[in-house]
């Protein structure tokens, strides 16, 4: 499966990290969107599939968690990475409930991006593309 098939959006406030980010994600091969802040993320996924999110916590506006609850709720097939300078970050409930754990939070900064990169491909491949489940 060619990876740029795979969407996915990453949300977060500092604009040198995100565009970092996105660029290293784009050199792994997949498709990315970017977003500064949760409502912005909100209306890319309003507007089109996306198959993985990654997304700090402390956004302006609504937070991380809001967002990602939110996200859950547009397309529930997301699969969900919290990338996070917060140390003592424990999962709400909420979240918990919606399948994300211990193994979906990287805390920043990573020493090695591709820990996120390849945990993102292991999601990803746990499900098939939007076009082969309209297949099936």
């Amino acid at each position: 499966m060619n990876l740029a098939e795979y969407k996915v959006l990453i949300i977060d406030d500092e604009v040198s990290l995100l565009k970092s980010l996105i660029a290293f994600f784009e050199d792994e091969g997949f498709d990315v969107r970017g977003a500064a802040s949760g409502e912005e993320g909100l209306t890319i996924l309003e507007q089109e599939h996306i198959d993985a999110m990654i997304i700090d916590l402390r956004l302006p506006g609504i937070d991380g968690n809001e967002t990602i609850a939110r996200a859950h709720g547009l397309q529930p097939s997301i699969r969900f990475f919290i990338h996070t300078g917060s140390m003592d970050y424990h999962i709400p409930a909420l979240l918990r409930g919606i399948g994300i754990d211990q193994a979906a939070v990287f805390l920043k900064p990573l020493p090695d991006l591709r820990l996120l990169t390849n945990a993102v491909r292991s999601g990803c491949s746990q499900q098939p593309p939007p076009e082969q489940v309209a297949e099936s």
